[in-house]
């Protein structure tokens, strides 16, 4: 009670005095102020207070509140006594009521602050100490939080090994991180959702580098430990990694463990397991047990993947009619998209307008699209698969799908049943009926009837009726100018009939429609090689194998190109990654040693050569290079083989069987070139050139035959000299006619039928090369218009005569290479 002040009774007023002028309220003197001025300049309220009194009030023993310091009390200008403060340890006078922020004190300098921003900023805050535990622990966690969000950044981006080392990194740090705590005695606050997570994302960056092992290792302390909370649902990655690894049993046992923890309110989550099941048992061939499982999820929530799954399960069992139900069922499920009608705008709302175009390309709408082909796609395959089992013909098995996709909300479907339909035809050689159903589509909409006269013009084009094929592509163009298939198939019709500029047209007008078309730009390729034009088709075919990066046929009219562009180098370098595609092509290979031989690598050229004898052992050019590569290499005994194969392949040729006793006498073999040579006489009785190596083997043998041998020789010579004779006859008498033809004037007649009679002539003389009896010419008189020939009658003789020429064409004529002949 010390400090409160009670008035006394003969005190003046408490409130008195208060009318009277005060100096300090004085604005005009405050420039002459000293204090306040200093105030001003430096921070308020730090002057100690004043000790001067206000005389004659209540207020004298008050402390001062202002911030003049402590400076003295000066006069004002005007003489009066200065104002002043009640002194230290006075009481302050006890009233019912005090306002927030105000006082009766008449301090000097006292302003309205009652938010106190008079006292100046904020000290600063004290600087954090990172030396404590509590703080390291703190840090510690942040950076196992950074390492678990990098480590899952990396995993988006695909790069599995660092989302891996992170995760590692991670588990460290938070094993660290629980030792620390345990040290400080703070394990009770250990946080088991960061361990939780580390664990978590370890496990699953050990599954994403097929490291199955480690990740059921991380999983399994996951779920054996109880104190986290939902660790049984990881049962179903478990599940996922043993279906991976196709053990089904213990996948299957994982995801009914899992199944046995999720709540029924989790229903989606359910479904998914169950569909997991049921594919487990199709894997294992369980159709029953899976029918089971997708039963359920068509009537708890049906879903078009599992509807298909279904499916596939009746079939494979054989029941038709629940093949039917199912596909019934299928056709049934809710898309949950929107209409595309939505994204048609109704009227001319600009704002409408834009909002359409927005959405109208949006990943919602995206999404719903993909969706759509999908439930197509699954609703295409399962009916081309029942339509056969479901009915006594697959063509009624069609027609009841049709029905069936007609009356469901994929009406737009059943058109391409029809055409799937007539395809179906084509795969059983039913050309016929599928020409017909093909052909119910030319009165329906622009989109299917395109579709249909495109496959019929690739029918005809096929069976060679090139004037079907092109009218039909014509009809497919009509319908439908962007279907780039219709443009290739008036293309290819063009193409056929040599008019090759129109064709390029065609193609080019395909690729503007869809540059994807790789048919177009092949087929554009090739006809700027028929055009000569190979700079810009080398151009078409590198665009083609930039897009199809494995394809054969693209390989090899690249190094054909570049074969005809005279650089056989890029056509090896080529040929040489077509053979890592295709390393078992004994064309290709067989080429690759053509290229080395024109290059002069023989070591090379008979590698690939060799090659190409293993794949394909009867190609008589490969036999006939591998030959005489051997007989150049001095090894004649290593090519016997190859000319006896080819003797095998081309029997009645004799060239290869004197190339196999040609290769014995080089060997110094003379009795098995003998008797091979021989051989070659009996089937061959008037070869020349087996009579004259016969001659010189038994002249050098000192064998009797010789005499017989060189007899049949000079026979030989002798009837082909005479032929000769005959064909250098008769191209004189034909020369002679036209002569004495285009020489007379007079008898156009008699001249025209001269020389016709001239030709046939020569005709005939060239049709008799292999008589046996000698021919005898006639004598030469004078011609006229009565002139009969007298080898007229002889054109029904030669019967055996042409066949002696046959004989003579295949091996009489035969020329061996210098190598080959006699010495």
């Amino acid at each position: 009670m010390e400090h409160v002040h009670l008035a006394a009774e003969d005190e003046d007023d408490l409130y008195s005095g208060y009318n009277d002028y005060n100096p300090t309220f004085d604005s005009e003197e405050l420039d002459n102020d000293v204090g306040f001025q200093q105030a001003v300049r430096t921070s308020h309220g730090r002057r100690p207070p004043m000790t001067a009194k206000f005389p004659g009030t209540a207020l004298g023993g008050r402390p001062v509140g202002t911030s003049f310091g402590s400076r003295m009390p000066m006069g004002s200008s005007l003489g009066r006594p200065t104002t002043g403060a009640v002194q230290d340890g006075a009481a302050r006078p006890m009233t019912a009521v005090r306002a927030a922020g105000y006082s009766s004190s008449l301090t000097r300098g006292s302003t309205f602050d009652p938010l106190g921003q008079s006292r100046g900023p904020a000290p600063p805050l004290e600087a954090k100490n990172e030396d404590t535990p509590e703080e390291k622990i703190k840090i510690l966690e942040k950076k196992v939080n950074d390492l678990i969000e990098e480590s899952c950044l990396a995993q988006g981006n695909g790069d599995l090994q660092l989302a891996l080392e992170k995760a590692k990194e991670a588990g460290r740090k938070e094993r660290a991180l629980v030792r620390q705590r345990e040290q400080t005695g703070t394990a009770d606050h250990i946080t088991l959702d960061l361990t939780y997570s580390v664990l978590f994302n370890l496990a699953n960056q050990y599954a994403n580098n097929d490291m199955n092992t480690e990740a059921l290792n991380t999983y399994q302390v996951i779920v054996k430990n109880k104190m986290f909370n939902n660790a049984g649902r990881l049962k179903v990655n478990m599940g996922n990694i043993y279906f991976k690894q196709k053990n089904y049993p213990k996948a299957i046992k994982f995801y009914r463990m899992a199944l046995d923890q999720i709540s029924n309110a989790h229903t989606e989550m359910r479904i998914k397991i169950m569909q997991n099941i049921g594919v487990s048992f199709i894997r294992m061939g369980q159709y029953s047990d899976a029918i089971t499982s997708f039963d359920h999820i068509m009537s708890e929530s049906p879903n078009i993947k599992t509807g298909f799954n279904l499916i596939l399960c009746y079939y494979a069992i054989g029941d038709r009619e629940r093949m039917k139900k199912s596909f019934q069922k299928l056709i049934c499920v809710p898309l949950g998209i929107d209409e595309e009608d939505k994204y048609i705008s109704p009227n001319d709302d600009p704002h409408a307008n834009l909002l359409i175009e927005a959405i109208k390309n949006d990943q919602l709408h995206q999404m719903e699209r993909e969706r759509k082909t999908l439930a197509e796609k699954y609703i295409m395959t399962s009916a081309k698969l029942i339509a056969p089992a479901i009915e006594s013909t697959f063509a009624a098995g069609f027609d009841w799908c049709v029905d069936m996709v007609k009356s469901s909300q994929y009406v737009e479907l059943a058109n391409d049943l029809e055409i799937n339909k007539a395809i179906t035809y084509l795969r059983q050689k039913e050309f016929n009926q599928a020409v017909e159903t093909l052909k119910t589509f030319e009165k329906k909409d622009s989109r299917v009837k395109s579709a249909a006269a495109t496959n019929l013009s690739f029918l005809y084009f096929l069976e060679k009726d090139y004037d079907q094929a092109d009218r039909y592509a014509d009809l497919a163009m009509n319908a439908d100018r962007y279907n780039p298939a219709a443009l290739i198939n008036k293309g290819n019709t063009v193409f056929v009939k040599e008019d090759y500029e129109k064709a390029a047209e065609f193609y080019k007008e395909a690729l503007r429609n869809d540059s994807s078309c790789t048919e177009a730009l092949y087929n554009l390729g090739l006809t700027y090689k028929r055009l000569g034009r190979l700079e810009e088709a080398l151009d078409c075919f590198l665009k083609l194998h930039a897009i199809l990066r494995n394809s054969a046929q693209v390989m090899y009219q690249l190094a054909n190109l570049y074969e005809m562009l005279e650089d056989p180098h890029q056509a090896i370098e080529w040929l040489m990654q077509l053979i890592t595609v295709t390393p078992t092509d004994p064309h290709v290979l067989a080429k690759l040693g053509e290229l080395y031989d024109n290059e002069g690598d023989k070591s090379q050229a008979f590698q690939y050569y060799y090659e190409s004898f293993r794949y394909f052992p009867s190609n008589i050019e490969v036999i006939e290079w591998l030959g005489a590569y051997y007989i150049d290499t001095q090894f004649c005994e290593k090519a016997i083989q190859y000319f006896e194969r080819a003797t095998l392949i081309q029997p009645n040729h004799v060239v290869w069987q004197l190339m196999v006793a040609s290769c014995y006498r080089r060997s110094g073999n003379y009795q098995k070139a003998l008797e091979t040579y021989k051989d070659i006489h009996r089937k061959f009785p008037e070869n020349v050139e087996c009579l004259r190596f016969l001659v010189r083997l038994c002249t050098d043998m000192g064998l009797k035959e010789v005499q017989d041998y060189a007899t049949k020789l000079k026979k030989v010579e002798k009837m082909k000299e005479i032929r000769e004779q005959r064909v250098k006859s008769g191209r004189e008498s034909s020369a002679r006619g036209r002569r004495e033809g285009s020489a007379s004037s007079d008898s156009g007649q008699s001249s025209h039928g001269t020389s016709a009679k001239g030709e046939r002539l020569s005709v005939k003389l060239r049709s008799l090369p292999g008589s046996n009896e000698p021919y005898e010419a006639s004598s030469q008189r004078d011609l006229d218009a009565s002139y009969v020939d007298p080898l007229g009658p002889q054109m029904e003789r030669p019967k055996t005569a042409a066949k002696k020429r046959t004989e003579e064409d295949e091996f009489a004529d035969e020329e061996l290479g210098d190598d080959l002949l006699p010495e």
